[in-house]
């Protein structure tokens, strides 16, 4: 072999090499970009609405995937939409083979789902429904029951304080107006409502919705409310626990008596207004459940298997599968089960001032 065929040898071989290292490289590269976001993102909207998002969303999902044996990543749009469709961008860039939505409005959420599909990453509908949206499933709670539940529950606290048979004022502070599950929750009390409205039974006092459930917001609303009326308010269909909190401080501050007042999501504090006589109720929705659900969605997805549903909803003119939960109502009475579940800890609520509540 000469000198000059044995250099050449060994500048082809050096360039094979190199070459393979580039490749090899890039390779791992591609598989480290992949995996930046996990097979499945997901994501939240906000973290001052309702702690739920954090304390008990985010966990039971990381739990159920875990289990699963399945990545994932999770992301929070601060109730920012241009943030959540820019974090729904970088899990699609990041490789995300599943998206898990928390919809901030319909507009931007079924925008990133027509995106995303686009692309061949399908979505899942949480909690909230995308009208309009592209998902494979809408995986959630029974929102119209959650709202009988707490039109039942204001009508119970009314006879409860022998308020019933007097014509009481019923106030209504409903959800942010761009989620459509506001609009559920809403028909949910109002089909309790709107009849002892009609018979004479129950007065219509002020109705309003809160802002991007907003439980600052809600308290200005309902001071002015308050005013409006001269303090002639005798229940409250709220929301959910954190505009009902709103609620309870304006009563407060103007020294007015606790009145029969709905709530959800279950939250300790929640409980505690349960329990000190301040709330006459709150809406149980099991996230636990409701995380297995949607996990269960997005590894039928990831597999290619047929996804488990409970049946369709309306979608506007189109039908949509879909995964609903029973709520559950808790009272006084009987929100031991929450914490006898396992859910929360007993001394998430029975602590401070409200633990002599609890002997």
């Amino acid at each position: 072999m000469t000198k000059l065929f044995r250099r050449s040898t060994v500048l082809v071989l050096a360039a094979a090499v190199g070459l393979s290292v580039l490749v090899v490289t890039g390779a791992t590269a591609s598989v480290k970009k992949a995996a930046a976001g996990g097979d499945v993102c997901v994501l939240l909207p906000d973290t001052a609405t309702s702690i739920r998002w954090v304390h008990y969303d985010t966990p039971a999902l990381k739990a159920a995937f875990k289990s699963a044996g399945v990545s994932a990543q999770f992301y929070n749009a601060n109730d920012d939409p241009q943030k959540q469709t820019a974090q729904a961008n970088q899990c699609l860039g990041n490789g995300a083979k599943v998206l898990i939505e928390v919809a901030l409005d319909s507009g931007s959420a079924s925008a990133i789902e027509k995106t995303a599909l686009a692309k061949g990453v399908p979505s899942i509908d949480y909690d909230r429904q995308v009208v309009g949206g592209v998902a494979k499933i809408y995986d959630s709670f029974d929102g119209k029951a959650v709202g009988v539940l707490q039109g039942k529950g204001v009508v119970a606290g009314l006879k409860a304080e022998g308020m019933y048979t007097k014509h009481p004022v019923v106030a209504e502070l409903n959800g942010g107006s761009t989620d459509p599950n506001a609009f559920l929750f809403k028909a949910g009390y109002d089909s309790v409502l709107k009849p002892l409205y009609a018979n004479g039974t129950l007065k219509k006092g002020p109705d309003q919705f809160v802002p991007g459930w907003d439980n600052q917001k809600a308290a200005t609303i309902f001071d002015q409310m308050l005013v409006k009326t001269g303090n002639k308010i005798d229940a409250v269909a709220a929301a959910n626990d954190g505009i009902a909190s709103s609620v309870v401080a304006d009563l407060q501050a103007h020294n007015l008596k606790p009145i029969p007042l709905s709530g959800q999501d279950a939250t300790p504090q929640g409980l505690q207004y349960i329990i000190s006589g301040w709330q006459t109720m709150t809406v149980w929705k099991d996230t636990r459940i409701l995380a297995k659900a949607a996990a269960a969605s997005a590894i039928s997805l990831l597999k290619g298997t047929a996804l488990k549903t409970t049946g369709t909803v309306p979608n506007g003119k189109l039908k949509e599968p879909a995964y609903i939960i029973p709520p559950v109502a808790l009272y006084k009475n009987n929100w031991t089960q929450i914490y006898k579940s396992g859910f929360i800890k007993k001394s998430d609520v029975c602590n401070g001032s409200f633990a002599k509540y609890c002997k």
